[in-house]
């Protein structure tokens, strides 16, 4: 069974990821993510992107494009089994215009130094469950 500490560090390594996307800084986002071939990103509505290179490419385009971003985290979950890690959350996004609500899985790893996110999946959410009929 995962300890206090584990599950507090893998919160914490997933809050700096959304305080690097805020900030659109690209040096604190390299830092949260595993910088390999084998890194996984999906943007809501965009294909999978493979390898840190693209995934890296992404955000700078996401950070480059006008507007700000807030992000208010709701049914945020962590997970530790063994050296893999996952936290299970709703991302709210507030926009200069609009928001959404964003369906997201962010999957890490645990290294010497920490951990390392090695995938993001976000789904823009149409309907929640009391919707659905």
């Amino acid at each position: 069974m995962p300890g206090v500490d584990d599950l507090e560090a893998l919160r914490a390594v997933n809050q700096r990821y959304y305080e690097a996307f805020e900030a659109s800084d690209l040096d604190a986002m390299s830092e949260v993510w595993e910088r390999s071939e084998r890194a996984l990103c999906t943007h809501p509505g965009w294909s999978m992107l493979r390898g840190w290179g693209h995934i890296a490419a992404s955000f700078m385009a996401l950070f480059q494009s006008p507007g700000t971003l807030q992000f208010v985290l709701t049914e945020l979950q962590p997970v530790v089994q063994g050296d893999v890690g996952w936290v299970s959350l709703d991302e709210n996004l507030l926009g200069d215009d609009s928001g959404i609500t964003v369906a997201v899985i962010n999957l890490f790893t645990r290294r010497r130094d920490g951990w390392q996110m090695v995938a993001h999946h976000g789904s823009v959410v149409q309907a929640t469950v009391g919707q659905m009929g």
